[in-house]
């Protein structure tokens, strides 16, 4: 795991922008945070199928973990901060202590339980800048689906058709045609 971890870090510090990205998100003081999901898988596949130019974004998912501040209004505000200080981003902040309720789920215990339950495990990943600075990898499903072009679902992701729904519309066989869906 720990030779993925390092191979992650490599290829994600090819973005321009990443070092820029995550000290914004540190800016905020979050707690338990970590930019995850597409823009961590996408320049992994990227990179897999040697892509020179970044597949574009939906938006950038920024994970944190505050129990004590479940307002999603809270959310809007760290957006509404980030979009001012760089507007190219679609910034997606969520706060995974309230997640559950939108997932109709239990309560989540941190971000890593969070991720645990999305649909994908390749799509599970994140990273954080520590505080001295370095880069760090959540990964609650490991590594290697994402560095073997595997699309799986998470084993505590229960809606099959879902998942299905998602590769469909998010194209990424179109995409990246190194991927394989594994059941």
């Amino acid at each position: 795991m720990r030779l993925l971890q390092e191979q992650l870090i490599t290829i994600m510090r090819v973005n321009n922008h990443l070092l820029r990205d995550l000290a914004l998100v540190k800016q905020l003081n979050l707690p338990h945070w970590c930019i995850a999901a597409g823009y961590v898988r996408n320049a992994v596949w990227d990179y897999l199928h040697g892509y020179t130019v970044p597949t574009s974004l939906n938006d950038v998912d920024i994970l944190y973990y505050d129990p004590n501040h479940l307002c999603e209004d809270t959310e809007k505000l760290y957006e509404a901060v980030l979009r001012e200080r760089v507007g190219e981003y679609n910034w997606s902040i969520k706060n995974q202590a309230r997640m559950h309720l939108r997932n109709d789920a239990g309560p989540y215990a941190s971000v890593v339980d969070a991720m645990k339950s999305w649909p994908e495990t390749a799509t599970a990943t994140g990273i954080y800048l520590d505080e001295d600075n370095q880069i760090q990898v959540v990964a609650p499903h490991g590594l290697e689906d994402l560095f073997d072009l595997v699309i799986r679902r998470s084993p505590y992701f229960n809606n099959i058709d879902y998942f299905h729904t998602r590769i469909y519309q998010k194209k990424w066989l179109n995409t990246y045609p190194k991927l394989r869906v594994i059941e």
